[in-house]
């Protein structure tokens, strides 16, 4: 008989800490409470205003880098518009109201869970056997508005997982704003939203083939016309800018440790929360390295499959995937390409997973059922745990499976090498499931992942304990492999 297989919990965990903050804008309402406050520190001395200012640089900037930078950014775009335009205002002036329309935000205040594992870029200084990682993780704070967290580490040898300590000190990204877009793209995107209609594209024809946020706000102030409908114009428009915000630029201080880097919400249909990344280190044919992420965007309302991607964790580009099977959550891409073709598991009905497959990795038209919900453990609904691993004997799949009591437990499936949409083996029995430890949380009964690796011949699988608080555990692969059931 087969050895049982061994699955080791490590005795470190990840959890959340409330010291970590950056700083938000602080919206307190219309432009009247905005122009009721600029009044009132009008009615303040300079001395005044130097006095209560010097108190907040000397209360919050040791928390933060660059914070009046954030001061001025948040006076010109949340002040400046209700100023009076007789009022002339001193630099300590502005300077002052920009914090009172800045806030600290915790961001792991509530959780910090559901991870994903990379190979870290830098893999210098290390002992033999040791290798540098990139955890990701889902970070909530006040009004349980997530965001994407970073920590390094490192795993082996001899089965050994460290992460590191973090600083207090939290990287937020600068937003860019004016980039590329392209008309073709966007198009097709529109028809796929339900947005296109003759409107769209009375203001797509006075966009060249590639245009910048500018100009199509520029086309859409100039293609009102008497003939349409005015709340059909408003809302195309919208749907326009819409669009155009939701595909953008992020770029960290170029001296930021990752760890300090913290993606958040900056578009409206992130206003809820960045949700459960997933990242893979991808190779390119010709050798070339790409990081990405996918992830889910939630406006409170209506979730979106988004991508970002990197190459050094510095510079971002967040973009939208597009297409029919661009579809609900659990998007996790293939670390490679196969037979040229992008490849993606998805879970695009709810319940079962996909295969897709795209020649552009941000359109996804093609798409055919992988696995449906076999064992007891997984009988509400299957789902990915991250990209697949590969493996002599074929892609290690590791999946998430919903059973009685809303347990979420962790199993595996082996994809075929070369073709992936036929599916080798399964484990019968779930790898990971809370225990009396992990069960209790903000979600009970629950342990998830959003991305595991493979080194030194072992399986190490980072995972949520019930939306609060994230731990790892190591699995022999060869063991492993060697549980499976056979489909």
């Amino acid at each position: 008989m087969n050895k049982p297989l061994r699955v080791t919990r490590h005795k470190e965990q990840i959890t959340a800490d409330d010291h970590r903050v950056i700083l938000r804008p602080f919206q307190v309402g219309g432009p009247e409470r905005v122009r009721n406050i600029v009044q009132r520190v009008l009615t303040l001395s300079e001395a005044e205003c130097k006095r209560l200012y010097e108190r907040v640089l000397r209360d919050f900037g040791q928390r933060h880098r660059s914070i009046e930078n954030v001061f001025t950014e948040n006076f010109e775009e949340i002040v400046a518009p209700c100023v009076p335009s007789d009022a002339e205002l001193t630099r300590t002036q502005q300077m002052l109201l920009g914090a009172y329309f800045t806030m600290e935000y915790s961001i792991e205040a509530a959780a910090l869970f559901n991870p994903s594992l990379i190979p870290h870029p830098d893999q210098t200084r290390l002992p033999d056997g040791a290798l540098r990682v990139i955890m990701s993780l889902r970070a909530t704070g006040e009004g349980h508005v997530s965001s994407v967290a970073f920590r390094t580490g490192v795993v082996g040898p001899n089965d050994k997982v460290q992460f590191h300590r973090v600083s207090h000190h939290v990287s937020p990204a600068h937003k860019v704003r004016d980039r590329l877009y392209h008309k073709y793209t966007f198009y097709l995107k529109l028809i796929e939203m339900a947005a296109y209609n003759d409107i769209a594209g009375v203001v797509l024809e006075r966009l060249p083939d590639e245009f910048m946020y500018t100009a199509l706000l520029r086309a859409i102030d100039e293609s009102h016309d008497p003939r349409f409908d005015p709340q059909r114009f408003d809302d195309t428009a919208s749907n326009m800018r819409w669009l155009a915000r939701s595909n953008y630029h992020l770029k960290f201080p170029e001296g930021a440790d990752v760890a300090d880097v913290v993606i958040f919400p900056v578009s409206e249909n992130e206003s809820r929360g960045i949700e459960d990344a997933r990242l893979v280190r991808f190779v390119e044919d010709n050798g070339g390295v790409t990081y990405y992420g996918t992830y889910t965007a939630y406006n409170g309302f209506r979730i979106l499959p988004q991508l970002f991607a990197t190459t050094d964790f510095h510079h971002f580009r967040i973009s939208t995937l597009n297409g029919e099977f661009a579809q609900n959550k659990g998007a996790a891409l293939f670390p490679r390409r196969v037979d040229d073709w992008y490849m993606m598991v998805s879970r695009f009905d709810g319940e079962n997973l996909f295969l897709l497959w795209s020649d552009n990795i941000r359109f996804w038209n093609e798409g055919k059922p992988l696995q449906s919900p076999r064992f007891p453990w997984e009988f509400v609904q299957i789902g990915n745990c991250g990209s697949p691993l590969e493996t002599e004997r074929g892609w290690l799949l590791l999946t998430h499976g919903v059973g009685p009591m809303r347990r979420y437990c962790i199993g595996a499936s082996l994809l075929d090498l070369e073709d992936p949409s036929r599916v080798i083996a399964q484990t019968a029995e779930p790898l990971l499931m809370a225990n009396e430890e992990e069960r209790d949380g903000y979600v009970p009964n629950v342990v998830y992942s959003c991305g595991g690796l493979i080194h030194d011949g072992l399986l190490v699988l980072p995972y949520g304990m019930s939306d609060s608080a994230t731990g790892v555990a190591t699995i022999e692969v060869d063991g492993l492999l060697a549980s499976m059931k056979s489909v």
